[in-house]
Order: structure tokens, then sequence, then C-alpha cells
């Protein structure tokens, strides 16, 4: 099967890839001046250069389970392309992702630092965390996800999506590496590039109660049972986000954890907090942002935090159920008890909905969504 010639253009120095017949390697080529998985820095071209291309393309598999442990990636570029029934894992961070023309797959990725591309596939499960998402001329495609910006779909139809839910002992220090937020996650907030007129929307939510494991199934073997790999709800490394859904209640409140070098992990003990004392509020958005002052008496109507934000990106948290405002206030006391950080909690739920409104109009326009 000979597949369409296919060249992925850019203009700053960026890999090209033509698409080939099947069971070929991929053509690579560069604009001058520029090298494969290119970078500026001169002390790891050597690197570089010893690189074998073909460990980074997952080409023609048909049938077969591939997986890639840490340490096998490091931050290149893969390419996963014209695979059929394949249970495909990544355990490793990931400098960009192109996944073309693979049917019925079932694929993990490891944190992305920059974007993921979809194009010509159908029928596919992926558990994704990237900085950008983007599939082109897909079908049936569903998808467990992290995105840093707002994920788009382009000439696709029946895509399904729900929050990003893994957990195993090497992810935290790979989001690091890939630069990405676990409290950044806009993986609802879809924006389709080609809707039809007067029919169904091209994209929908899994439910509420879809399992990770039904959809992509966890790799097993010695050196895989090491990893600790947990599909769970209450083990995600990854905050669970309500999204774009109904919200339960008409009642949220706005929580705020200010960096002081362990907002993150406070923010984190918060949520165990609420899952396990209080089920029935849930978090339905997160961001984390750096805020200047003036930013900051716009959003909590006070001087009270302005020097605050001068430390370090804050983490804002989104909580809603009924008397979410009170439940939130009463976990904040217990929680900074004997501690000196700093946590903002609505008072009302009157004043919480005009600083949730504040606070994620002013973290989306610094994002750029």
């Amino acid at each position: 099967m000979t597949m369409t010639n296919r060249k992925r253009s850019s203009s700053n120095g960026r890999l090209h890839m033509r698409r080939t017949t099947r069971g070929q390697t991929p053509e690579f080529s560069c604009f001058p001046g520029c090298i494969f998985f290119s970078t500026a820095a001169d002390s790891r071209r050597d690197k570089r250069d010893k690189l074998n291309v073909e460990d980074f393309i997952i080409d023609g598999k048909k049938g077969e389970t591939v997986v890639k442990h840490a340490g096998s990636v490091n931050g290149e570029q893969i390419v996963v392309q014209n695979c059929e029934d394949c249970n495909i894992y990544v355990f490793d961070h990931i400098a960009t992702v192109s996944v073309d023309d693979c049917v019925n797959c079932n694929i993990f990725l490891g944190p992305i630092k920059s974007s993921v591309f979809v194009r010509d596939c159908k029928q596919c499960r992926l558990v994704v965390a990237c900085q950008q998402f983007r599939t082109r001329d897909c079908f049936q495609i569903d998808t467990f996800l992290l995105c840093g910006t707002q994920p788009i779909i382009e000439s696709s139809s029946r895509m399904k999506f729900a929050c990003y839910r893994y957990a195993y002992e090497q992810l935290d220090s790979q989001f690091k590496k890939a630069g990405l937020s676990v409290y950044n996650n806009n993986w609802s907030n879809i924006h389709d590039f080609t809707p039809v007129p007067g029919e169904d929307a091209n994209f929908s939510f899994l439910p509420l109660d879809a399992k990770v494991e039904d959809f992509v199934p966890v790799p097993q073997g010695e050196e895989l049972e090491t990893m600790k790999i947990s599909v769970s709800e209450e083990l995600s490394f990854v905050p669970q986000t309500w999204g774009k859904r109904r919200k339960p209640s008409h009642e949220s409140c706005l929580v705020v954890f200010f960096n002081d070098g362990g907002s993150s992990d406070r923010a984190a003990k918060f949520l165990h907090m609420m899952r396990s004392q209080h089920p029935q509020c849930v978090l339905i958005q997160s961001k984390e942002v750096s805020m200047e002052p003036d930013n900051s008496r716009r959003v909590f109507a006070s001087d009270s935090y302005a020097n605050a934000v001068l430390q370090g990106p804050v983490i804002g948290l989104e909580m809603n159920g009924e008397g979410s405002v009170a439940i939130c206030q009463a976990v904040v006391l217990d929680l900074m008890k004997g501690t000196t950080g700093l946590v903002f909690s609505s008072q009302s739920p009157q004043s919480a909905e005009e600083q949730i409104e504040a606070f994620y109009n002013f973290a989306d326009m610094q994002m750029g969504i």
C-alpha cells in the first residue's frame, strides 16, 4: 500500500517528514543549518548525530505490543505510523509526536513538551499529556487528555475526550522535563475547525465513570511492574477536573495557593482532603499562572495579595458543590494549621462567582486560550 506523499512544512528549522510506502523508513529533511531533532546547543549535537532514527519510529506494526521504557526516548521526537491492532506505550518524555494512518490502536504517550498531531487515524484510544493537541481527518478517537492549550480537531468526527488519568513512578520527573503543569489542563475546551451546521457536534465527553484500562490496557511484564503503574482516579498524577460538563451545583468556590516553594504539594493535599472528606464537591477547573500585583487587585479586590503573587506562579482551583464555600474554608483552615503559607478562599458564593470569572479570564488571556 502506497501512502500519499505529504511533507510537513515549517519555517523554524523543524523536522520534515515525507511519508512513504508501508514498511519503508520515512524520509527526513531539514532546512539548511538544521539537523534531525534540531537544537541550538552545540554540546548536544554530537550526541544527536549518533542517534539511530529508526529507534524513534514505530512503523507498520500489526497486532503487536510495543513498549519504550524511561530513558529510551529522552526528549526526542516520536513518529507512529501505519500501525493496526497494536498496543503502543512510550513511558518517557518526548519532544513532539505525530501519529498517522493508524487503525484500532491503543496508545499511551509520556509527557510531550510540544505538540501531538494525530492524522488519518480511526478507532484508536489514546492517553496523552502535551502542550498542544490536534487531529485531522480522524474518526472515532477516544482520548484521555492533558493539554496546556486549547485542543483542536479538524475534519474529524465521533471524537470523545476525558481528563488524563495515569500514574507511575517516573511521571513526576518526566512532566517537569517536558515543562508541563498538572494544573493547566484544557482537555474539555475543544475547538472544532470544521463543525457541520445543523448536525451533532463532532466531539463529546466520555462518561464520568469511564475507566482508562477499558480503553488503553495497562501493560504487563516484570519490568513494568517496578513502575507501579496506576490508572485509578484517586492516584492519578493529574487532578481530575470536571471540565465543560454541566456543573453539579450553582455554588462554587475559588481557592488560590500562593507560591512559597510548597504550594503545589499543598494544593495536591487540599484536593486529596476534599476528595476523601467531601466527595460531593468536585474540581471544575484549575490553572497555574503568574500574576502581577495589579492583576491580583482586580481578581481579589484587595491589596493583601499584591506582594504574594511576586513570589511565583499561583495555583487556582474552582471547587463546586452545595456548601462548597464553607467546606473549602474549613478544609483550608485545617490544612494550614502550623504552617506559614498563604492561601485564598472565597468568603461567599456571590463573591466567589465574580472571583472565579476574573481569575480564569485572566489566566486564559495569559495563556492565549
